[in-house]
């Protein structure tokens, strides 16, 4: 590979490079096509503007050549994503490998001025061979697995060769699935508890998303989820969940359960101009105070250093709305955000409460994030509480809330009045007693 870029003018576009993959294609008996695509790069270009973000593109192209022998090609497909052949490489294993070494060395953050970045990455790779090599159809396997990798749920990489059918099919059945869904009802709100650990009375509830399939029964909606996201449906799906929730705020008000509700917010929601308006027209069309919710946002939205998304949660945190950090300690967890946002409440991931015996440094992590919760004056939650054990140890730290298995798994509405109206029971014991 030839020398850094001075600018992304000297980057190949997306025609020279396409000639270069065809060349490519006809010196190596094998080879690859790997498209690494910038996730939510657009985040960095509306809060930083074009001038920053064409510096970050440019520094992360060139870290990306540096990566990589001297015998690949390198160039732009489009705006964000880059492309790289690597000839003689075919192996799945090996392309992983690739994919992990470019993850990996982009953890540390990228500076310009008083910005930082990380950049994370969707990366799809189609494998050819030179017998009945045919460039449009190379090209366009490789955007099938590019597409792929975004859709996938645990890990951004996708590899295909060309004999292998993309999954499109099953993309748009999801696409009409979901359509289908939220036109019939299919969709339900469950509600996981949230305990006070010292009094074990419920005082609050986490809204999870519960499909009623109308073959397979109730389900996770994951795959729904994912092709939300894919299809740009994500608003849809969000704001058929806030209704849901105040209708349901007002449910319990009736049954006499007076206790907060949280909802999940992805990072399209906080994007989007109408968030604002719509939590107010809900606030008077249910009469509710915007007070008793609180909305869930996880640490990577703190990631992006959006000016969009800081506006966003300053105003909902002018109407009232509560704001909590999910999975504190699962990704990077920017203390500097946490330190500048006004926040409600920290909820500890899982992973930390779950092996809490086992690994003296996880009790470390959540007595620190007890430490940031007092000085933010905000609350701090245990998320994955499944034994009286892990109960007693969180209540040794002081840590207040929690909610997990050994209280409840998410239920219909009816079973969480039903759940809040009575001693949380376990083994036919209430819990309480069995706590003395």
């Amino acid at each position: 590979m030839s020398r850094l870029h001075k600018s992304l003018a000297t980057i190949p576009n997306r025609y020279a490079f396409i000639d270069t993959i065809e060349q490519c294609a006809g010196r190596h008996k094998q080879f690859s096509l790997m498209l690494v695509d910038v996730v939510r790069f657009s985040d960095v270009t509306t809060s930083l503007g074009i001038k920053v973000a064409d510096q970050f593109l440019l520094e992360i192209a060139n870290r990306i050549v540096l990566l990589f022998d001297d015998n690949v090609q390198f160039g732009r497909i489009s705006g964000d994503v880059f492309g790289i052949v690597l000839p003689n490489k075919t192996r799945k294993k090996d392309l992983h490998a690739a994919y992990e070494h470019l993850v990996e060395h982009f953890k540390t953050p990228m500076q310009h001025e008083n910005n930082a970045f990380i950049a994370d990455f969707n990366v799809g790779v189609v494998s050819g061979t030179q017998e009945n090599f045919e460039i449009t159809a190379f090209v366009s396997r490789g955007e099938a697995a590019l597409k792929q990798a975004k859709e996938n749920k645990y890990e951004n990489f996708h590899a295909m060769s060309m004999s292998e059918k993309a999954q499109t099919g099953r993309s748009l059945a999801l696409k009409a699935d979901l359509k289908r869904a939220l036109q019939q009802n299919e969709l339900e709100l469950y509600f996981q508890p949230q305990v006070n650990l010292n009094t074990l009375q419920i005082v609050g509830a986490e809204c999870l998303l519960r499909w009623n399939h109308p073959l397979d029964g109730v389900l996770f909606p994951g795959p729904l989820i994912e092709a939300a996201e894919s299809y740009n449906m994500m608003n849809e799906l969000a704001y058929w969940t806030f209704e849901q929730a105040f209708q349901n705020m007002s449910r319990l008000d009736a049954y006499g359960v007076d206790i907060s509700l949280s909802v999940n917010i992805s990072p399209t929601q906080l994007y989007d101009s109408k968030l604002i308006p719509t939590l107010v027209r809900l606030r008077d069309k249910y009469n509710l105070s915007l007070s008793r919710f609180e909305l869930e946002l996880t640490e990577d939205v703190a990631l992006s250093n959006s000016l969009m998304v800081k506006k966003q949660l300053n105003e909902l945190s002018a109407l009232g709305v509560a704001i909590a950090v999910d999975d504190f300690g699962k990704g990077y967890s920017n203390l500097a955000f946490i330190r500048e946002l006004s926040i409600n409440a920290l909820k500890i991931d899982k992973s930390f409460v779950m092996e809490l015996s086992q690994n003296p440094v996880n009790r470390a992590i959540i007595e620190a994030a007890k430490i940031i919760g007092k000085a933010k004056h905000c609350q701090v939650i245990a998320e994955g509480v499944e034994t009286t054990e892990q109960l007693h140890e969180l209540r040794e730290i002081g840590i207040l809330t929690g909610q997990g298995y050994l209280f409840s798994k998410a239920v219909p509405l009816n079973d969480f009045v039903e759940l809040a109206r009575k001693e949380i029971m376990i083994g036919g014991s209430p819990l309480r007693r069995l706590l003395v």
